[in-house]
């Protein structure tokens, strides 16, 4: 962050500062939490449903912070920190974060959608970085908190930045837009996820489309052509549809799936051929990639560039990561989310694996609504029918994950908790086994993933 005057703050903020001095010093970090932040940062005390970050003010001065934003003043104001008030610190968070992106000409590429945000981030970082310096939305800090850090944590030696903005309610994407006001809006596609908070994928392509309100005139805007809900989306901005379908103009063909080595596939456009070898498996990818290869595009870049920033691609955090263990085991680790998408899409991968026996370690997927019950009795389904030689369905809603898989013909356990499935999983990582490990984030499957590591180090 380049260094902020209180004077500037205070302005950005629009609040008062209540204990000017002359010889305040500027700010060059911003921390939400009271516990883990930089000597000399501007503090903002975050108001939850369960917490007011007001009640830990003095803790945030007294570990180093420089100042503080406040709804609700101290009793006492210690000389040597400043207090600027605010009417809310969640607004004034925004409006700093949005006055301080001003400072940068940069072009801001902004991504929503229900599934493969972050994926679609990393590529979009990955080909981009191939000829420019790209800031972007470090791991998932895509909601009120995390994209005006986000923009905060931009510097004058960046050349692009891209951020990544997450919603389960109307009106988020719109508000995390007036922070960003991309030159680039990209959407990934429309699936269920949030659905309980959305109503249908109709509510859901509303809120998504909430981008759109912020793009800037002369922008671009980049979809996924072969979502049929997207494909009702006309927008008064230049538009470019990404897929395999015709009327898409960035054209994904010649798609081949080499199972956990990655897929390649041709990407054609108005000005040229891509052939793209991914490093990461799933065909989903090839959409994610043809994304990247618009916004390079777009952004000058040669085809020599986009091509080798495709195969630099690396995937964050638990997306579809692969574990290679002795004895031909293998971990696919994608427990980061899930939904009746991404699941489908990890099921499929799963059923690609050349292992001699392939096992689904599948959990309780969070935030669907009338859709729950449905959804997960699918998924057990389509495990069996994709021949997944074994099932693991973990959590309350998981039952029903059991009852697809059983009544479809595979072979299936379910257990209540994950400590209680972990001796089973362990003695099913058998040799030449592919293992999928993925349900929702709120099932910290993560703790599975590195028991099992640990198991066969």
């Amino acid at each position: 962050m380049q260094p902020m005057t209180v004077q500037e703050i205070a302005a950005a903020a629009g609040g008062v500062w209540k204990n000017p001095r002359a010889d305040a010093p500027a700010v060059s970090a911003v921390s939400t939490d009271s516990r883990n932040l930089e000597s000399g940062c501007l503090f903002v005390p975050w108001v939850g449903t369960r917490f007011d970050g007001h009640d830990y003010i003095e803790q945030a001065l007294e570990g180093g912070a420089a100042g503080c934003l406040c709804a609700r003043l101290p009793e006492r104001l210690r000389p040597d920190r400043f207090y600027i008030q605010v009417p809310d610190t969640r607004l004034a968070l925004r409006a700093l974060a949005s006055a301080y992106r001003d400072r940068f000409a940069v072009p801001l590429i902004q991504i929503t959608g229900s599934v493969g945000k972050t994926t679609t981030k990393e590529m979009l970082a990955a080909v981009l970085g191939a000829r420019l310096r790209v800031y972007k939305t470090p791991g998932n800090f895509n909601n009120d908190i995390g994209t005006p850090l986000t923009l905060l944590g931009l510097t004058p030696e960046h050349q692009a930045a891209v951020i990544e903005t997450g919603m389960n309610h109307f009106g988020e994407i719109r508000y995390l837009g007036e922070m960003v006001r991309p030159d680039i809006a990209v959407i990934s596609n429309i699936g269920d996820a949030h659905v309980e908070f959305l109503g249908s994928r109709e509510g859901i392509l509303q809120a998504k489309c909430e981008i759109l309100e912020n793009l800037r005139p002369q922008g671009l805007l980049v979809l996924n052509g072969d979502d049929p809900l997207l494909n009702t989306v006309q927008a008064p901005f230049r538009t470019v549809r990404c897929g395999q379908s015709e009327r898409c103009q960035v054209r994904i063909t010649e798609l081949s799936d080499r199972g956990v080595e990655g897929i390649t596939c041709a990407v054609t456009t108005e000005r040229d051929v891509y052939r793209l070898s991914i490093p990461a498996p799933g065909e989903h990818m090839a959409y994610s990639a043809s994304m990247a290869v618009a916004v390079g595009e777009e952004l000058g870049l040669s085809r020599e560039e986009i091509i080798r920033g495709v195969g630099s691609y690396e995937p964050a955090g638990s997306r579809m990561r692969v574990v290679r263990l002795p004895d031909g085991r293998l971990i696919l680790d994608d427990c980061y989310n899930a939904n009746p998408q991404s699941v489908t899409a990890a099921l499929e991968v799963l059923a690609k694996t050349e292992c001699g026996r392939k096992a689904a370690v599948l959990g309780d997927m969070g935030e669907l609504g009338s859709l729950t019950d449905q959804a997960h009795y699918n998924m057990g389904a389509l495990a069996a029918m994709l021949g997944v030689d074994f099932v693991a369905a973990i959590g309350e809603k998981a039952a029903r994950i059991a009852d697809g898989a059983a009544e479809s013909g595979g072979s299936v356990l379910h257990f209540a908790t994950k400590e209680e499935a972990l001796p089973e999983l362990k003695a099913r990582l058998g040799p030449d086994t592919a293992m999928l490990v993925k349900a929702s984030r709120a099932m910290r499957f993560d703790w599975l993933v590195e028991r099992l590591e640990k198991a066969y180090d």
